[in-house]
């Protein structure tokens, strides 16, 4: 199977990080799940693509002015199931893609499809403003060796971990 090109509007099979969770100390999604690509920008130095992607859930959102409800045709044309669903632009994930938290799509590949452009669009948009509002995106890559000793250090130093963790 051929991963295809990252591009805004494109929806994948994913291990979603919940901000929450990864607040908790979790490293790895619960489930899988449809995400759309809200960015994918090309890195000049090695022609990698670091992506941004926001989840699709069948949990109605606590404030809907941070989710977008995925018409049942649109949802339908993606192979998606017949329970209603939104787009949650209030969480994101980060990574360089394709990352190993990609899943292959049963029979489809490794992308359910593409959001129309209007949806995308909407999408990208609120997952931008909020963005530029303060909201931190989870960082899925993996860790350098380097920038976790570093990160260990730090936390010893304000008082986060123990002086007996992270030697």
């Amino acid at each position: 199977m051929t991963l295809p090109k990252p591009e805004v509007g494109l929806v994948i099979r994913y291990s979603y990080l919940w901000r929450r969770e990864a607040q908790q100390g979790q490293e790895e999604g619960v489930k899988d799940r449809p995400c759309a690509i809200v960015a994918a920008v090309t890195q000049a130095e090695d022609g990698r693509h670091r992506v941004v992607v926001v989840p699709i859930t069948h949990t109605p959102p606590k404030d809907p002015r941070y989710a977008i409800e995925i018409p049942p045709k649109v949802a339908q044309a993606l192979g998606l199931d017949w329970a209603r669903s939104w787009i949650v632009t209030s969480d994101t994930n980060k990574f360089t893609w394709p990352g190993p938290d990609i899943r292959p799509v049963k029979g489809a590949g490794f992308a359910y499809g593409r959001l129309p452009y209007s949806l995308a669009e909407e999408a990208r948009q609120q997952a931008s403003d909020l963005s530029r509002q303060g909201m931190k995106s989870v960082e899925r890559d993996e860790k350098d060796p380097a920038k976790m000793l570093a990160d260990i250090k730090r936390k010893k130093q304000l008082g986060d971990i123990d002086n007996d963790q992270g030697k």
